[in-house]
């Protein structure tokens, strides 16, 4: 496989991942960043430990979706992240039926 069939691969597999989000987007009541991923999700429990500047944050979530081009499942029952970093926590505007 040549470097640019592969970039051609991962296109293809970004532009599924893009259609895929926003399908199942509305399904969601919350949009989650961290440093390392972004999540959809219907319940989100952010929680710190210990105190100071950069406190541990346990971030739990139910009823999710990854935005990960390479896991084969993406909706997931229950994550849990443990990060230093900034967590961004964003409602979604209520769905008008």
């Amino acid at each position: 496989m040549s470097a640019e069939d592969l970039e051609r691969f991962e296109a293809d597999i970004e532009l599924a991942l893009l259609q895929e989000y926003r399908a199942v987007m509305p399904m969601f009541r919350y949009v989650v960043e961290t440093d390392r991923r972004f999540y959809l999700a219907n319940a989100v429990e952010v929680v710190p430990h210990g105190s100071g500047d950069h406190p541990l944050l346990e971030v739990r979530l139910s009823d999710a979706w990854v935005w990960d081009m390479y896991r084969p499942a993406r909706f997931v029952s229950t994550v849990r992240v443990l990060t230093f970093k900034d967590v961004n926590v964003e409602e979604l505007p209520e769905k008008e039926l």
